[in-house]
């Protein structure tokens, strides 16, 4: 059943992803009501089926973390009767979303110059490494590789210590969030038009969007950024701080947090010194701030610190590992963490919607897709008649998944 629900009920996204950066882009439009149709390969589906941990129930949890509030079908688009299904889905969508190698899709006749000529007003999107254009665009991408050539890995991390990649896939993430921006731009103007167009966006195109700080730094003055650990590179003190037990963040960015903190930490003579004057000063010397604080802020516990800290109107918090992170009570009370019905998994928890909407609020509605859950129910809305929807499925050029849900076992 298509979604009723949100700012983009009633707008239909073909997703022709795998992995994450495609993926993450048609699931940010799927939790505003979009109804994406992931398309997925004979036998196997999408590569994140088969990444990581599996569970009891045989479903993967990398799969079902950016598939959700999508349907699913199977197409095999080896086939040049797949490839008809898709031209006959795509003639009927607002938007496609693909992520592979540039000149793939061109190979199967998917290019958008194909597709435009059964919809005028399809936005089509491309997630890829580098880019349709470009020395590099014909070269595989994963966000380790972004992370590296946008410049991310060299400032990541502790000084003296050799390149390290953020905690989480930045570049994939970031090219999802700008393909689904670029996506909605176009859309946007295909309202106002009734023509769709090309959205291109890449892994190394997000991660250099990233580097905001460094970028304007080098473009100003020259100065290649190097790490700098937890610390701003442009204001201090504005990092962890080591505590009795654990760590605490502290970001005392402006003059008058900075007072704030001086007094609260019982060492207000640090405002009349002058290493610690004003904010330039305090940043030339922010080794020497850290360890006047730091001095202090050992003698209690984290969470001592906050409740002091906040009290006193100092920006602060605690540094959560990723149980504590949805331990929180005010991770929950923003609906942070959702449970769905999977059916072949039971309950399935996910990541809430983070923006809100008052009118028109987005939300979780449905897991992640078996693999084919959708096809026959998506063939059949799109046209195509039971008799040759039955054909397919027996020639194996599309399948439909057999599977038996939770409740009936």
């Amino acid at each position: 059943m298509t979604p009723s629900f949100g700012a983009l009920a009633g707008v239909r996204v073909l997703d022709v992803t795998q992995v994450m950066a495609g993926a993450y882009c048609s699931m940010l439009l799927a939790d505003m009501g979009a109804d994406v149709v992931k398309v997925e390969k004979p036998g196997t589906g999408d590569d994140t089926r088969r990444m990581g941990e599996f569970m009891p129930h045989g479903e993967s949890p990398s799969f079902m973390a950016v598939n959700r509030n999508k349907r699913g079908i199977v197409v095999d688009l080896h086939d040049p009767r797949g490839v008809d299904v898709l031209r006959r889905l795509a003639a009927e969508s607002d938007v496609l979303v693909e992520n592979f190698r540039p000149g793939t899709m061109a190979r199967l006749g998917l290019s958008y110059e194909d597709l435009c000529q059964v919809n005028p007003e399809l936005i089509y999107c491309s997630v890829s490494g580098f880019g349709s254009t470009g020395p590099y665009s014909e070269q595989g991408g994963f966000d380790l590789i972004a992370q590296g050539m946008s410049g991310v890995m060299s400032f990541t991390g502790e000084p003296g210590r050799p390149p390290v990649k953020t905690g989480v896939p930045i570049c994939d993430l970031n090219a999802g969030m700008f393909a689904a921006y670029g996506v909605l731009t176009a859309y946007i103007h295909r309202l106002r038009t009734g023509l769709g167009q090309y959205v291109d966006t890449s892994l190394l195109e997000a991660g250099i969007a990233y580097t905001v700080w460094e970028t304007a730094l080098l473009f100003a003055k020259g100065d290649v950024a190097r790490p700098t650990g937890s610390a701003h590179r442009l204001s201090a003190p504005y990092e962890a701080f080591p505590t009795a037990d654990g760590w605490l963040t502290i970001g005392a960015a402006n003059q008058r947090n900075w007072e704030r903190l001086c007094v609260a930490v019982g060492r207000s003579d640090l405002l009349i010194d002058e290493r610690f004057a004003n904010a330039g000063t305090r940043l030339a010397h922010r080794a020497e701030l850290a360890e006047q604080l730091g001095t202090v802020l050992g003698t209690r516990s984290t969470a001592e610190w906050v409740d002091h800290l906040r009290e006193a109107g100092v920006p602060c918090g605690p540094i959560y590992d990723i149980q504590q992170v949805y331990d929180d009570e005010h991770v929950r009370a923003r609906e942070m963490l959702v449970e769905v019905e999977h059916p072949r998994a039971g309950r399935n928890q996910q990541i809430g919607v983070p923006v809100k909407l008052s009118v028109t609020p987005g939300r979780v509605h449905s897991p992640a897709p078996v693999l084919g859950q959708h096809t026959r129910e998506v063939l059949t809305e799109a046209g195509l008649p039971e008799r040759e929807v039955a054909e397919l499925i027996a020639a194996g050029v599309v399948e439909q998944a057999a599977f038996e849900p939770i409740e009936a076992r």
